[in-house]
């Protein structure tokens, strides 16, 4: 058992009287030294050790799964939709775009919450409220109702992605955590293929009520093992507090870059899953059945890209490379290929189509480990809920803008082409924002920090 001791700053060989915060520094390497020339020891990892992944962090996976299962069902079902309720394609964005007004409105208010209270207790409450909030939409008749199911939906899932960024920040080190996010990230991107395949499949044969139902009920189950095999949440034994307010993150530009690189990051995800379901079945003239095959390779590519590169990257800095260089440079990566794989899927040779489809989600497989990589790190794990909520509430405004925008621009010109050139180019730009306007990707100093706890061996 670690032995804690409570240590002061050290300036000039005097102690500075300590503040009531108090967390501690995740960050290996020798004494850290913020702006003001105060000296901190810190929690040091050991690169060379083994670090076997946790049963909660399986659920976790497992829970963002069914979150992007349910969030992408209603753009599935939209070909049906549109049919039945005799709606327009601007309104079928609308009702997919309502689950981020409250999703992004209400995200800071999460990560505020993830920070304050028992972090698996809120994640527990978020994903019993979006479950309920699935088997409700199958028993909607009306827009209004549809609008509403969406937008109770949007509150529910607000709470996933802070608690995950504040788990990992507090149980998994530098070196590990891109290949913890990417299991994270695989499970997101599996959430829409099983959405895609398997939920088309089934509303192509029993109508998409039912399937919004079954779903959401059966869902319920996940909170049993979740109970049982939640994280303790400490480190050296010691439970951390916030360092920093919502106006101290606001002061650093590191936030700023990073949710706008998250904003672009995040437009072309969000586009595949509003609309290519609807492209593939009204534009390229597929089935149901063809639909969930051809646009779950996107999602399959990903999903297997994602571990891929989560692993090789840890595996960099684990050999001593720049934790700045790997991450930076796995962005870019990614989002050159994003924004090649978006103009390819809009071709018109069904080859380019399907290769597009491919590319684009290797791309998103180098993007998504380590968006929430440079939240956790930047952050530190006393701020990282609070911190990867606010850049998620910044991010998924692009789940707000590509709906209607997208929508829009088909139905006033009858195509997707220029919807697909805008994503290619905002696919390119967040590639230049991570690697230029992105400082090190290192914990932040923040004014607040005065003193620590330190995890040290017996």
């Amino acid at each position: 058992m670690g032995r804690v001791d409570a240590l002061l700053p050290r300036t000039g060989g005097r102690s500075v009287p300590p503040q009531p915060v108090t967390c501690i520094l995740f960050k290996s390497g020798a004494d850290f030294r913020d702006t003001r020339g105060v000296d901190y020891m810190q929690v040091r990892s050991d690169a060379r050790s083994g670090w076997a992944i946790p049963v909660w962090l399986g659920l976790l996976a497992v829970s963002i799964l069914i979150n992007y299962v349910d969030r992408g069902n209603l753009a599935v079902a939209a070909p049906l939709l549109k049919d039945e309720l005799r709606i327009s394609a601007t309104q079928i964005g609308v009702l997919i775009t309502a689950f981020f007004w409250t999703y992004t409105a209400v995200m800071a208010f999460s990560g505020w919450l993830v920070d304050r209270f028992d972090v698996n207790w809120v994640l527990a409450a978020g994903f019993i409220l979006w479950s309920l909030a699935t088997a409700a939409t199958g028993l909607a008749h009306t827009f209004v109702l549809l609008l509403a199911a969406r937008m109770v939906l949007g509150l529910g899932e607000s709470v996933a992605f802070p608690s995950y960024g504040k788990i990992i920040a507090l149980n998994v080190p530098q070196q590990h955590r891109a290949t913890a996010n990417a299991m994270i990230v695989s499970g997101m991107s599996l959430g829409p293929a099983i959405g895609t395949f398997a939920c088309g499949m089934s509303m192509a044969r029993y109508g998409w009520r039912p399937v919004f139902i079954a779903i959401g009920l059966v869902s319920l189950l996940w909170i049993v093992p979740w109970l049982r095999y939640k994280p303790q949440n400490t480190i050296g034994g010691v439970r951390v507090s916030a360092a920093a307010s919502v106006m101290d993150i606001f002061r650093q530009n590191n936030f700023w870059a990073a949710s706008f690189g998250h904003f672009c990051s995040n437009y072309p995800f969000y586009f595949m899953i509003v609309w290519l379901p609807m492209y593939l079945v009204r534009e390229r003239h597929f089935t149901m059945q063809q639909m969930a095959r051809e646009a779950a390779l996107y999602y399959v590519a990903f999903a297997i890209m994602s571990p891929v590169s989560g692993w090789v990257a840890d595996t960099f800095i684990r050999a001593g490379r720049d934790t700045t260089m790997v991450r930076k440079t796995s962005m870019a990566v990614g989002h050159s290929l994003l924004a090649v794989g978006v103009l390819a899927c809009s071709a018109a040779d069904p080859h380019l189509l399907l290769a597009g489809l491919v590319v684009m989600g290797s791309g998103s497989g180098f993007i998504g480990p380590n968006i929430y990589v440079f939240a956790q790190t930047l952050a530190g794990p006393s701020v990282a809920g609070k911190w990867t909520g606010l850049q998620n509430c910044f991010g998924n405004f692009a789940g707000v803008v590509v709906g209607p925008l997208t929508g829009w621009i088909v139905d006033r010109t009858g195509h997707f082409g220029s919807a697909f050139v805008i994503c290619s180019v905002v696919a390119a730009v967040g590639g230049i924002a991570w690697v230029m306007f992105v400082g090190r990707v290192e914990q932040t100093a923040w004014p607040a920090l005065e003193a620590l706890a330190v995890g040290q061996a017996a």
